[in-house]
């Protein structure tokens, strides 16, 4: 039995034995309880620090652990509806109100009930995660000379030095700061790039975690329209002049929902049409160690190729690892980068040392190549299952384009205009023990159409993809007219 099993069973069975004791009566010894239970002395420990942590017991050095007494009753509830009034004066008429809403957040955040099926999660599934390797990182770090010291305020040089050899050459440690994941520099980034108020432009449709950054800053998300090649540059062009942003949000790799790619051709005009606008480029580079083992050569990010500046660039190691190892960073050159480290260190001082430390233990070791190549053969493998699947059990579903990078598929439903009525497919599928991801928060104004977004990355392999879209046929079949 794996250890951490272990430790969940003990845990219920001494939540379900401590009725038997008094507040402040003793428990057993831990040898004790490794006899009745037949665990070892680490599996009590941790069993009896979880139980400590929940408030249900309390443990006294050299004498043992106790049942906890009772917690006192939280006071009743005061009056809080003069929040809403004071909440919705965040300024004047001129300025735009902040609309702090995580919903579309959520959805690939929240866990699943049990027996659902994950096509709407966010990141990698335990599976992929490579867990000995960051489990052997993090003891390697702890044991490192000043690891929970304090770590300088721009992150560690070496970390520093890591992300820029990954951007590119023309990028250099001190241009990188690092970050507590990417979702936290994508904030800073807006924070430091535009006053509130202000309009920003955003890829239509896009990443609903930088739609809700941007507008809990209180700004106003613009969209430019996408096609296969990536943002339309012409459109673009349009943008900036009828709104006079000054920022541009954009994910040239992958592009998350669509999967696509911004075309050769397109990159140097995209730069040139930010740069005549006076205005930067945030690129948000979450994907490009989510590659799929078919992709062919990858571009080089805009920043390795931007003597002036106008690029800031988002990375992390999250996507890729585990939900927890949040570790991004942030490039950029000239003045920029000073207020892009004033907001970070006003919002949260430093990364925790122990993470970065971590960090550098993972891709330093033999074990990170393994694992990029490990995660990018399995993505294809479950990309062309679940293409398969649709393509054989639900043909209405208009897949645009396959990404050759990424966890996920953007699929068009059927029908004119907006087409299905997405709240009744993504209600539909629920029923049906699948959750999928409603297409309407990647868009920041009306959506041409309805779209779902199905992740592969997020489940456990094979089978369960194609067990997932055979409850989705079952679920589209009830729908009316289905």
């Amino acid at each position: 039995m794996q250890e951490r099993s272990s430790v969940a069973e003990l845990v219920t069975s001494l939540r379900a034995d401590l009725n038997r004791y008094s507040p402040g009566g003793k428990l057993p010894s831990s040898r004790a309880l490794v006899e009745r239970f037949r665990v070892s002395p680490v599996t009590v420990s941790r069993a009896i620090a979880q139980l400590a942590a929940e408030g249900l017991v309390v443990t006294r050095p050299g004498s043992g652990a106790f049942r906890a007494h009772p917690r006192v009753a939280p006071p009743a509830p005061g009056d809080t509806s003069w929040q809403e009034v004071s909440l919705s004066g965040d300024g004047g008429p001129e300025v735009v109100p902040r609309t702090v809403d995580a919903s579309g957040v959520l959805v690939t955040l929240a866990a699943p009930p049990p027996g659902v099926i994950e096509f709407n999660g966010g990141y990698l599934h335990a599976s992929l995660q490579p867990e000995r390797a960051l489990s052997a990182a993090l003891a390697r770090a702890g044991r490192r000379p000043g690891a929970w010291g304090r770590p300088p305020t721009d992150g560690l040089p070496e970390l520093r030095s890591w992300f820029a050899r990954e951007i590119g050459p023309a990028v250099s440690g001190a241009d990188v700061l690092i970050t507590a994941g990417g979702q936290s520099a994508l904030a800073t980034a807006l924070r430091a790039l535009a006053p509130p108020g202000a309009p920003v432009l955003v890829e239509s449709p896009t990443y609903p975690g930088m739609l809700a950054a941007a507008r809990a800053t209180g700004l106003r998300p613009v969209p430019v329209p996408m096609d296969a090649d990536g943002v339309r540059p012409e459109l673009l062009s349009d943008a900036f002049r009828a709104t006079g942003a000054r920022v541009l949000v954009i994910q040239p790799l992958f592009q998350n929902p669509t999967g696509a790619t911004l075309a050769p051709a397109r990159r140097p005009e995209i730069l040139a049409i930010a740069r005549a606008a006076g205005a930067f480029v945030i690129e948000d580079d979450f994907a490009r160690r989510l590659v799929h083992d078919d992709a062919g050569p990858l571009p080089a990010p805009l920043a390795a190729d931007d003597p002036d500046g106008v690029v800031v660039h988002v990375c992390s190691l999250t996507k890729v690892t585990s939900p927890s190892l949040r570790v991004g960073a942030l490039a950029a050159r000239g003045p920029v980068l000073e207020r892009l480290r004033a907001i970070q260190v006003v919002d949260s001082f430093f990364v925790p040392r122990p993470l970065q430390e971590a960090a550098l233990e993972l891709v330093g070791s033999p074990s990170w190549g393994r694992h990029l190549a490990a995660v990018a053969a399995e993505l294809r493998h479950r990309r062309t299952t679940m293409a398969a699947a649709l393509s054989g059990e639900l043909p209405e579903l208009a897949l645009p384009h396959l990404p050759a990078g990424g966890g996920s598929l953007w699929l068009r439903l059927p029908g004119s205009g907006t087409g299905t009525d997405e709240p009744a497919v993504v209600s539909a599928a629920l029923r049906a023990s699948v959750a999928i991801a409603p297409g309407r928060p990647y868009f920041c104004a009306e959506p041409p159409a309805g779209h779902v977004r199905l992740s592969f990355a997020a489940v456990s392999g094979a089978a369960e993809i194609a067990e997932g879209v055979r409850r989705l046929r079952t679920a589209f079949d009830g729908l009316p007219g289905g």
